[in-house]
Parts: C-alpha cells; structure tokens; sequence
C-alpha cells in the first residue's frame, strides 16, 4: 500500500487492510483502505460527498481532488467519513478471510459471454462480461432459492438480483453486503420479503412497496411526465401531466403551469394541484408541442 511520509499528519489503525487518515494537497479529509482512496469532497450548502480513487501511486499528503473518480453519496459530517471508511476496511478484511477465488470463463451467460468470473463457492459463481454481470447458481444451489424468487435458468443480474443469492446463502457474503442485500430486498422485492421474514414493511421502509402506494393514491390525478422553464411565461415551470402519470400512445395529456419555486419533484413525481396550477394552452417551450393546443 502506499505510505505517507513520517512527519506527515495521517494516523493509521492497524489490521488487514490497514486505514490511514490523513489530509491531501488541497486539504481534503483523506483515507486509504488497502488500494482505495478516499476524500470527504465539500459541495454547497454546506454538504459533503464521499469521493473514492485506486491506486494513487504517490504519498497521501501529494494527492489532490483529480486522483478521484468515483462518486458514493453524501456525507453528513467528518464522522460518517470516518465510519464508512471503516465499514470498507471491515468490509475487505471479511471478504479476503472468505477466499473467493477469481478465474478464467469463457461461459454463455444472458447479458453475454463472461469475461472473467468469481467463486464464491462450489455452485456459486459470479460472472461479469463487456456490459453487465451476475451470478449463476447450480441447480442444487438454485433450488435452494426462495421459490417466488427463483430464477428458471440460475442466473441472477447484478444490479438487484444478487440480492437474492445474499439473502439465500449469507455466509457467503461479508456484513456490509448482507445489509445491502437487505436494503435492496426491502427496496426491490417487498412481497417476497415479507413473506420470508414475516416482517410488515412499514411506510419509508420499502421504495416500490411505497410507489405503488403513491400511484394507487394518485391513480386520478395529474402527475408531471416531462417538465421545462417556460420560455414564455416568466417565473414558471411547463409541464405535460398525464392521469397517474401513465405513459405510451393513447394517453391523455395537458399542460400546467407551475411556480419555479414550487416545481420540486418528489420521491416517485410532481402532483399537479388543479385548484391552484392552471392548465396552459399558450406557445410552448417543448419542441414537441409547440403549434399543438392545450387539451
């Protein structure tokens, strides 16, 4: 790994990986987990992000904000930069005392042929190719998958699918990829989760359990499917809205005009208020309506 000078300010906390702090040329919060670099990057109003970088091949205190790329979120303060940068050491340690073995594939998968592969263990392999990746399950494992959740072919896509595989053989997986997989099992799979735990989720606690909730609330109203700043009407936002913001041809859409300070788009859309946003029938600022009337 790469050190920083001794009369540099980091600080180190020993382990495999070991974290160093420290702070960069431009004085940006830095650490280091093994090869990955990471920096406390201030933005406005007072924010923070988490920013991310590999293998920065000079001394902590030369690095500067271009060594890095990778974007994961927002931070509160100094010690939720600190707590994540731990949770990846903690993460790294767990992953590397479970031995996954990388290997040469040259296997048919759906999103391609594989390029490279992980063992996670017998029956258990994740495969990444040009575009995409996941895993794929033997049949014995396979048929150990929850059988709302099971896949025909044993292949489990890596954005939300794998979430399955955590879920179904944990100690496969680190900690902080079993809280993932929670997260995005609640997020992604809310029926099929509380039909294996038992646990109700409750409002906040599940993404689609709760857009589903906001479209049947808002089955008749008129929800914003595209927006631009009026061109024509000074101080407003144009909107198209449709009748529960459905899409595809055949669906009914009016225009509104909205406040700018108003038009904040919610978690799952803009709920045009008919008592107070009037429909608009003027020039148009959408390329696509302008000569068209308003409904």
């Amino acid at each position: 790994m790469t050190c920083a000078p001794a009369n540099s300010n980091a600080n180190f906390i020993s382990g495999f990986p070991e974290v160093e702090f420290g702070r960069s040329a431009d004085g940006l919060l830095v650490a280091l987990v093994g090869e990955t670099a990471f920096a406390m990057l201030p933005a406005s109003g007072g924010r923070h992000y988490l920013v991310t970088g590999w293998r920065i091949l000079k001394p902590m205190a030369e690095w500067t904000r271009s060594d890095f790329y990778g974007h994961c979120g927002e931070l509160a303060d100094e010690a939720s930069f600190r707590a994540k940068v731990e949770e990846n050491a903690e993460h790294q340690r767990e992953k590397h005392a479970l031995a996954r073995r990388e290997i040469r594939s040259t296997a048919n998968t759906p999103w391609g042929p594989s390029q490279g592969a992980t063992v996670f263990a017998e029956g258990v392999i994740c495969h990444w190719t040009a575009g995409h990746g996941g895993f794929h399950l033997s049949p014995e494992r396979n048929g150990k998958v929850h059988a709302g959740l099971r896949a025909a072919d044993g292949f489990y896509e890596e954005d939300e699918c794998w979430a399955i595989v955590a879920i179904t053989f944990p100690p496969l997986f680190t900690g902080f990829e079993r809280r993932c997989a929670e997260r995005t099992m609640k997020d992604s799979f809310p029926d099929a989760w509380e039909a294996i735990t038992g646990d109700v989720l409750q409002p906040g606690e599940s993404w689609r359990k709760d857009e589903r909730t906001f479209h049947a609330e808002h089955a008749e109203d008129w929800i914003v499917v595209s927006a631009i700043t009026s061109d024509h009407e000074k101080g407003f936002v144009e909107v198209i809205a449709t009748p529960g913001g459905k899409r595809g041809p055949g669906t009914e859409e009016r225009r509104f005009l909205v406040p700018s300070e108003e038009y904040r788009i919610g978690r799952f859309g803009f709920v045009v208020d008919e008592s107070r946003h009037r429909v608009y029938g003027g020039p148009s600022s959408f390329v696509g309506w302008q000569g068209r009337r308003a409904s």
